[in-house]
């Protein structure tokens, strides 16, 4: 009978190897924007993303074109805000000053389209089918 148990013990013994080498799935390139801050500034309002490239290459240019909506829901504007280039694997801190535009008025963003989306081994439209949005202030954000 103690060589049941002992045998279990070794057949156990030799499957861990097996079981850990079994890796969790590979994470699916993206693009994570985060809509960090929102803060007053002399002619309008401060706007501050936080944008992390994990798209397997580095990123020549990224530019987003985003509406912002008043808290009514209107439109108020769209505009296009070049992140200019973001390296792979590296977590960039973004602000645009918009002049003529209230904090306190925004009630959503919408990233409407990704103009530009170039690097070297990227796809054109990797940015927007990777793109993972965040928000911290309480707006919301996304596609």
């Amino acid at each position: 009978m103690s060589k049941i148990p002992a045998l279990l013990f070794s057949l156990l013994a030799l499957s861990a190897p097996v079981l850990a080498q079994e890796a969790a799935p590979a994470t699916a390139p993206s693009l994570a924007v985060e809509l960090n801050a929102l803060q007053p500034a002399e002619n309008g309002c401060r706007v501050t993303f936080l944008a992390t490239n994990n798209l397997g290459g580095q990123l020549d240019r990224a530019a987003v074109e985003v509406a912002f909506f008043t808290s009514d829901g209107a439109i108020d504007r769209i505009v296009t805000l070049d992140f200019k280039a973001l390296a792979e694997g590296k977590t960039k801190v973004l602000q645009f000053e918009l002049k003529n535009l209230s904090c306190d008025g925004i009630g959503r963003l919408l990233i409407n389209d990704i103009t530009a989306c170039e690097g070297t081994g990227i796809a054109a439209t990797a940015c927007l089918d990777g793109l993972v949005t965040t928000t911290r202030p309480d707006i919301a954000f996304g596609v």
